[in-house]
């Protein structure tokens, strides 16, 4: 359980800003937390409900044992409701529920709190709805929205919130955050340089497809400089079987792309940055057949490939003349 100078660390503008507030008891009425999955948002969200609520806090640091603290982490509390979407959506009947609920006096205090998870994902009536509280908003009241798509949010809601943007994670950030799900490690740090959102990596490391997409990468590197005369027979039995739409095309480039980036490393001395982990010795071995300048050239052919991609040109044209730039280097 982090507490505010661990989040510190991964957060310090966030959590600069929150911490200043509780010092000096200028908490906004209403936050909206937008950021991508796994940034911490709606950790930070519990963090400041304790360090709003509890009694025996030190400074601003929540002591976590107190029934306040402990009914807030166990998702218990009377006076903390957390709303998530129904389905598809956060419905209006459920913005009604909660304004019933505020109708109430507090259980044990005057102060509530109410968490709003995926809040893009509200109804126009729900939003609409929202307002009353976001328009007359209590000191004793505390709004937090947690958003991946602000675009989404309407400009009504966004103008009465206090926007707090959370910083990314970092790719090893990222690396870590899946390692400790068990999920594996050859295709943890693959995801991890195709995307910077810990949901959209784990899905993509869950999906057959994708470890499967891998594996025809790496066979077309290795027809590529040991069966030269097969890649095209690759190209069109696997690869333009596999990957059939365009994103997926494109995601097959940008694998086919890392693996470039992978032997340039190898060819730097920089081994302990590679994605393609668990075939260092297969690209230890191809780096000492190929030069940097034919690798560099290497992978302008593929970015050259993901531009005419693009630009709409014929998916096999694009593959069947990119791989034959890449069979003579």
């Amino acid at each position: 359980m982090e507490n505010w100078n661990e989040w510190q660390q991964k957060q310090p503008k966030i959590v600069k800003m929150l911490t200043n507030s509780l010092v000096k008891d200028r908490l906004a009425h209403a936050y909206l937390f937008e950021g991508s999955t796994g940034v911490g948002k709606k950790a930070i969200a519990i963090q400041l409900t304790k360090s709003f609520f509890c009694m025996q806090r030190q400074g601003i640091e929540p002591c976590n044992s107190c029934s306040d603290c402990r009914r807030i982490d166990s998702h218990n509390h009377p006076d903390v409701h957390i709303i998530s979407p129904d389905g598809q959506s956060i419905k209006i009947d459920q913005i009604r529920q909660l304004q019933k609920e505020f109708s109430y006096l507090g259980m044990e205090s005057n102060r509530k709190v109410y968490i709003l998870e995926h809040a893009d994902r509200m109804t126009t009536q729900a939003a609409n709805s929202l307002l009353k509280f976001l328009e007359e908003p209590s000191r004793q009241t505390l709004a937090v929205l947690l958003t991946e798509q602000i675009h989404r949010i309407l400009p009504t809601i966004y103008s009465r919130c206090q926007v707090l943007s959370f910083r990314p994670l970092t790719s090893e950030e990222l690396v870590q955050q899946l390692l400790d799900q068990n999920l594996p490690n050859n295709l943890v740090r693959l995801a991890a340089s195709l995307t910077n959102n810990s949901r959209t990596a784990k899905e993509m490391i869950e999906d057959e497809w994708f470890a499967q997409a891998r594996k025809i990468v790496i066979q077309l590197t290795e027809e590529l400089l040991e069966r030269p005369h097969q890649v095209l027979l690759t190209i069109q039995e696997k690869w333009l079987s596999h990957f059939q739409e365009k994103d997926q095309l494109t995601v097959g480039l940008n694998l086919l792309l890392l693996w470039y980036k992978d032997l340039l490393l190898i060819k730097l001395n920089q081994g302990e940055k590679i994605v393609y982990t668990d075939e260092q010795n297969k690209l230890e071995r191809y780096a000492l057949q190929t030069s940097q300048q034919r690798i560099s050239r290497d992978m302008t052919a593929v970015l050259d490939a993901k531009r005419r991609l693009d630009a709409n040109t014929n998916a096999q044209l694009v593959m069947e003349q990119v791989v034959l730039k890449l069979r003579e280097g």
